[in-house]
């Protein structure tokens, strides 16, 4: 597949984005230019309902500040949206006409229906939830949706959104401890007009500027020790927190507080009573942010008419896809890793020595499958390359917390290694965790070790207990001697996590030819 570009131009009420996406030859999809204007067209509506010249002037600069962008590209698509603010205004159509006639680009201007739609698409195709309520605060508007089985049930579009609630409420330049209550009253009573969303329980998945900023207060405040915003989880407890902490701040502080892009420091307040609001409504304290969102579904939605990409696969599966492309992971051999450490856990469980979850399986079946994929960089040190790429690339479909899991397992080199790389992330778990999950590692290296030759030729293992020791028979199709070498090097590490000695007995598969 060729490299290829696609141009998503998105005007929001607040801020106006031009995206330029690259396709690579492994098919992933990445950012390649990510231009933001705060344009805050809203503020250009007249009490009529028109947009003044002074906002088009903006919106057509803006826009011709853009074009330079797109015309260095040769693009595949250019797509160019525009939401509240276009859609609501009494002129809409001659500012579509207007922007035609002077720049690059015809607007699309969106539906509530189409707006609320995109953000859901793009959630249900980046995260690994199944079922979930999805939440976009824009500028002018408040996309909500509730999904289940991955398929859209309920959408509902409020006239409202963080620069509209501060015109509407505050006076000055960041809102009083009363006007923060009167947003709260105000949107508490709209969420109550929607009946499908009360005490569903489920996780609100929250896309947009004034999420991504709740999230990047809270990556500043408790330190947090990875990259990456998508997928990242907070409870209601610490949104209350963060704005506990910055309300009673002046303007002026305000924009210097870490995480907080200067140009949301008059309307992340009014957005935190929002996604209070929701939380307590919905009966969930599970905040996710998505990185992901309308322009992402809009994406993703010309792909799938470009008949580039099919919507609503496996996530993670995806991901992983896209793993064994970027780092040229023989898939075949990683398979055959994959079902022997799945068949050795399995038979640990079965003599009493651990006890697995559904979520371990999970856990062994992706770690097994990239197991030192950081050899790709270099052998030597693959280990280390192995935990720093996993535990720092963004995966679709895998939370925060199972990333550094997935990262631990499939980088297990020995035991001082992993605890070394599992102590930033110490108050993420308990010590039986770390315990459990190494010995998981451990299961995982001593199954690698068994295709030792890349040659596959493990037809059957079996494990029993004698007294205090382990007796692991290994059947082979073909000369073991490299793999048996490889195994008794190895096996210390799965020894010490099961304070037990094992024995190796390998023999020949009845139906071999070796000599």
């Amino acid at each position: 597949m060729k490299t290829k570009y696609y141009a998503i131009i998105d005007i929001g009420s607040n801020t106006m984005r031009l995206v330029v996406y690259v396709r690579d030859k492994s098919g992933r999809i990445k950012e390649r230019e990510n231009v933001k204007v705060v344009a805050r067209l809203r503020n250009y509506l007249d009490t009529e309902g028109v947009l003044n010249e002074n906002g088009i002037k903006t919106l057509i600069k803006t826009l011709q500040s853009f074009q330079e962008v797109t015309r260095f590209y040769e693009l595949e698509t250019t797509t160019c949206v525009a939401t509240a603010t276009v859609r609501h205004a009494k002129n809409q159509q001659d500012i579509v006409d207007i922007v035609e006639q002077k720049t690059d680009f015809r607007i699309k201007v969106l539906s509530d229906y189409e707006e609320a739609y995109l953000g859901y698409l793009a959630v249900t195709n980046s995260t690994p939830f199944r079922d979930g309520i999805t939440i976009d605060i824009g500028g002018g508007s408040t996309e909500l949706t509730y999904f289940e089985n991955k398929e859209l049930r309920f959408y509902h579009s409020f006239p409202f959104g963080a620069l509209s609630l501060k015109r509407q409420f505050v006076a000055g330049e960041k809102p009083t401890e009363e006007e923060l209550r009167q947003i709260h009253a105000y949107v508490c009573e709209q969420l109550r007009t929607l009946e499908w969303l009360e005490n569903k329980q489920l996780p609100v998945i929250a896309i947009g500027g004034s999420a991504r900023n709740v999230v990047q207060m809270h990556q500043e405040e408790v330190g947090y020790p990875l990259a990456g915003l998508h997928q990242y989880k907070m409870t209601k407890q610490d949104i209350e927190n963060i704005e506990e902490e910055i309300a009673p701040l002046s303007f002026a502080e305000l924009q210097k507080v870490d995480g907080l892009s200067k140009d949301r420091a008059d309307i992340i307040l009014p957005a935190m009573q929002v996604f209070r609001c929701l939380l307590d409504y919905v009966g969930t304290s599970d905040f996710v942010l998505s990185r992901k969102g309308l322009r992402d579904g809009l994406l993703f939605e010309v792909l799938h008419r470009r008949e580039e990409m099919t919507l609503f696969t496996d996530v993670l599966e995806r991901s992983f896809d896209e793993l064994a492309k970027d780092f040229e992971v023989d898939v075949n051999k990683a398979a055959d890793r994959q079902e022997t450490a799945l068949q050795l856990a399995k038979l640990v469980e079965k003599q009493g020595l651990i006890t697995l979850t559904d979520h371990d399986i999970f856990l062994v079946r992706y770690a097994a499958y990239v197991y030192n994929i950081g050899a790709y960089i270099d052998t030597e040190s693959g280990n280390q390359h192995s935990f720093y790429l996993l535990a720092n690339r963004t995966i679709d479909g895998l939370l925060h917390k199972d990333r550094i899991i997935l990262a631990l397992l499939a980088s297990f080199k020995n035991k001082s290694f992993y605890n070394r790389n599992a102590e930033v992330f110490q108050t993420w778990f308990q010590e039986e965790e770390l315990s459990h999950y190494r010995l998981l590692g451990a299961v995982i290296k001593l199954a690698n070790s068994l295709h030792a030759t890349k040659r596959n030729i493990v037809s059957a293992i079996d494990l029993r207990q004698e007294e205090e020791e382990l007796i692991l028979t290994v059947t082979c199709k073909e000369d073991w001697r490299a793999e048996s070498y490889q195994v008794e090097k190895q096996k210390k590490h799965l020894e010490k996590q099961l304070r037990r000695t094992i024995q190796l007995a390998f023999q020949e598969d009845a139906t071999s030819y070796i000599s």
